[in-house]
């Protein structure tokens, strides 16, 4: 529910100040000062203990979940016992009200009604009645904060300093010497062992090759050996090719013919 859904002029929503165990007093005081308009109490707990401490017993107590499912309900004036539990269940409350809409905040409540503020696009006006105030610390009752002088903010700063680099250092070193399980790894040879020397089962270790045989020639008069070869470098008949049986590349040949003269022509 939107700010458009409201019906009250925006100084009609008030907030009043009053500690916890005094609302039911206030409460009674605001009731009594309304008579004769229709005041409905909204409460986001068991409406039972409001209801008992009510000096008139005819005005009506309900929590947030059941006036938000009656539709029809309307009153003069909504008065919230508490902060509600979601920000946009103030809309609600105040939604329902034809004049006003109140709400009593004790100062641990004071930090959630800047959300609300914000939802409703402008801050809510706050009263104070007496007898009802917060309570006032007097400034001898404040706890008195000592001033340190240069030097002593230099020796505080310092300290933090070491105290921060000690509990780096620690955990670098904690990390460092962290006793993780490591796999064992053994190698079967040294680095700069021979191929020769190197055990049998070693995937890397040079194998013999069987020599590579001519088998004769194929149906092309292709000569077919039992391995890889290298054809190229081999005769029809088997044999290895010498570097002067290579074949040689030639110069193209441009045949040119004379021009004839005109003498001739």
């Amino acid at each position: 529910m939107s700010s458009n859904n409201l019906t009250i002029k925006p100084n009609n929503h008030r907030v009043y100040q009053c500690p916890f165990e005094k609302k039911i007093e206030l409460l009674n005081l605001l009731i009594k000062d309304n008579a004769g308009k229709s005041i409905v109490v909204v409460t986001a707990k068991d409406a039972k203990i409001i209801e008992e401490g009510l000096q008139n017993k005819e005005i009506q107590v309900i929590e947030d979940k059941n006036l938000i499912k009656d539709k029809e309900l309307h009153a003069d004036i909504i008065i919230g016992f508490e902060m509600p539990i979601k920000n946009i269940v103030y809309m609600a409350r105040a939604s329902k009200a034809t004049e006003k809409s109140f709400m009593l905040l004790d100062e641990s409540e004071q930090n959630d009604l800047h959300f609300i503020e914000m939802l409703l696009g402008r801050a809510i006006k706050q009263e104070s009645v007496e007898g009802f105030n917060y309570p006032v610390i007097e400034e001898d009752e404040k706890p008195k904060v000592k001033k340190l002088s240069k030097d002593e903010i230099k020796e505080v700063a310092k300290k933090r300093y070491e105290k921060s680099t000690n509990t780096q250092d620690a955990a670098f070193e904690k990390k460092k010497n962290f006793d993780k399980p490591k796999k064992e790894f053994k190698k079967d040879f040294s680095k700069d062992a021979k191929r020769s020397e190197r055990p049998k089962d070693d995937k890397w270790a040079k194998k013999k090759k069987s020599p590579n045989k001519f088998l004769g020639k194929d149906e092309n008069g292709k000569a077919l050996f039992s391995g890889k070869s290298g054809e190229r470098n081999h005769r029809y008949d088997g044999t290895p090719r010498d570097k002067w049986d290579a074949l040689k590349v030639t110069g193209k040949k441009i045949n040119i013919k004379a021009r004839k003269s005109k003498s001739e022509d």
